[in-house]
């Protein structure tokens, strides 16, 4: 049967209904959530890595377009069993949201976006576009915590290939010097941006060249590791052209001017090798929908969407009246106000930090930087303080770090994670870091090294992972607290790492509990 006649065959009313229950829904999903849909496209806007976030809807649209033949012969019904799947999903929205974790809402929003079709229009039509719904989670801008592995495995990567090139190298973590000069591998450098807009375009390319299911993931697979290795080579090679051209090529401007060229055919490079394995574009059989002399009546029809389209309205309602009395707590809460001991077993307060020198905590509530002496050794106390966090202001956020992303005076080039031994200290563990700064030199004088131990404070314990300090604040706030929280960094500067790191350890010992006494005080003064 020509396709053409069996579309003109198709009646018009037995989509009228159920498209005008899934535009009402939708309309319904965007209004409710819409804070959570205004950030992802803030972060569009100000982050190039996720741009392509504005390209995301339009081409799920056009891929849609492109099965409206098959999708006429289905008849569109309510699948109820998806109300389930969106009740898991607005649930995570609500704790995610509790706890100011922007990616996980962002994915539950998508989630509601895509349950809601099935939900509505049935199994039969979202098998058919089960890939354009599953598309539009690359509209939440996800990846920035593999920002800092990316930037060490490429700076692995050029050392390496430089000193096979046999050209001689000097590295301090992401700092590393050549004859020819100084190189750093920075947030750019890191090859997210590359890595995630490949998967995009290779899963798009997957889903239009390829039928079988196992040559699609193939090529995804494919197009996630090339873009690593790729950069790997992109970064190699420019230090190697500027090296050999005395730094006048590959620098400045053209350092990202030659990565995007070289991504640009590397990519192409890619799709010329999948072609050689695309299927046949020949048309698809059309799937057979039902007669429509086997619907059933139109009142049994609304009778049927009508309590699917308001289950779906109540649980996409539910956690906002929850939410939001919970924060009205918080914003009548005062702001915090702390003072730090004067005397910690013979360490005295200083009103001057210990080192020209902060960690980068972003926007808290409270901010204090101290320092303390003990038989004039020094030791530095940096204390972020939250209260009433939201997506600006929040304890764990990947712009919080004790060297920040962009900062070119200090180096981190140790890390690592400790936990309280049997003779001293307290809590969970903490993250500690070695850093050297504020430039860097070879072979010259020698410079203060410094050891800094990072620790999260949340309802009354130390934490050391981002993830367990997000848990204790869920936790905290669904027992009806307040979501208060620290972020305390201990640091000390000397001429080893190792005399640092004792003289931090010999402070945490003493000064821990008393500090964390001080953040509890603080808690409860509201």
């Amino acid at each position: 049967m020509n396709p053409t006649t069996t579309l003109t065959a198709i009646t018009p009313s037995r989509w009228r209904l159920p498209l005008a229950t899934l535009v009402l829904l939708l309309a319904a999903l965007l209004l409710l959530y819409l804070d959570t849909a205004r950030g992802m496209v803030e972060i569009w806007t100000r982050n190039d890595t996720f741009a392509h976030g504005y390209l995301v809807l339009p081409m799920t649209l056009w891929m849609v377009w492109r099965q409206r033949a098959a999708l006429a012969m289905q008849t569109p019904r309510p699948w109820p069993l998806m109300l389930l799947p969106l009740a898991v999903l607005t649930a995570l929205w609500a704790l995610a949201d509790l706890v100011n974790v922007n990616a996980a809402a962002q994915f539950a929003f998508v989630g509601m976006l895509i349950v809601v079709v099935p939900l509505v229009l049935g199994p039969a039509v979202a098998r058919q576009i089960v890939f354009p719904l599953l598309f539009l989670l690359f509209a939440v801008p996800f990846g920035e915590f593999m920002l800092e592995p990316m930037m060490n495995w490429t700076a692995d990567f050029v050392v390496w290939a430089l000193r096979m090139s046999g050209i001689p190298v000097y590295r301090e973590g992401l700092f590393f010097v050549i004859p020819s000069g100084n190189w750093s591998v920075i947030d750019e450098c890191s090859g997210v941006r590359y890595l995630i807009a490949s998967f995009m375009v290779g899963s798009l390319f997957a889903y239009l060249n390829y039928r079988s299911l196992r040559k699609r993931t193939i090529f995804m697979l494919v197009s996630l590791l090339t873009p690593i290795v790729a950069n790997w080579l992109r970064a190699y090679l420019i230090v190697l052209m500027g090296h050999l051209s005395n730094n006048k090529i590959a620098t400045g401007v053209d350092h990202l001017l030659y990565g995007w060229v070289f991504f640009g055919v590397v990519i192409m490079i890619m799709f010329m090798i999948g072609m050689r394995w695309s299927d046949s574009d020949e048309a698809q059989p059309l799937p057979q929908g039902e007669a429509s002399s086997e619907l059933p009546a139109r009142p049994a029809r609304v009778a049927r969407a009508v309590p699917v389209a308001l289950g779906a309205a109540l649980l996409l309602a539910w956690p906002h009246g929850a939410i939001s009395a919970l924060q009205g707590r918080e914003r009548a809460a005062a702001a915090p106000q702390m003072q730090l001991p004067q005397t910690i077993q013979g360490w005295q307060l200083a009103e001057r930090p210990a080192l020209d020198w902060a960690p980068s905590w972003h926007k808290p509530r409270l901010e204090l930087h101290r320092g303390y002496a003990n038989a004039g050794q020094p030791v530095g106390v940096y204390v972020a303080y939250y209260r009433g966090q939201d997506a600006q202001s929040k304890l764990v956020s990947s712009l919080n770090a004790v060297v920040a992303m962009n900062d070119r005076r200090w180096n981190v080039v140790g890390t690592g994670t400790g936990r309280p031994d049997a003779a001293g200290g307290w809590g969970q563990g903490w993250r500690e870091y070695d850093l050297l700064g504020p430039e860097l030199r070879v072979g010259g004088a020698s410079r203060p090294q410094v050891v800094a131990r990072a620790f999260y404070w949340v309802d009354g314990r130390i934490y050391a992972s981002d993830v367990a300090a997000k848990l204790a604040t869920l936790w905290s706030r669904l027992r009806g607290q307040l979501d208060d929280g620290a972020a305390l960094v201990i640091y000390a500067s000397a001429d080893s790492f190792t005399e640092a790191r004792q003289r931090v350890q010999a402070f945490q010992a003493a000064a821990l509990p008393p500090l964390t006494q001080t953040f509890a005080a603080t808690s409860q003064r509201h």
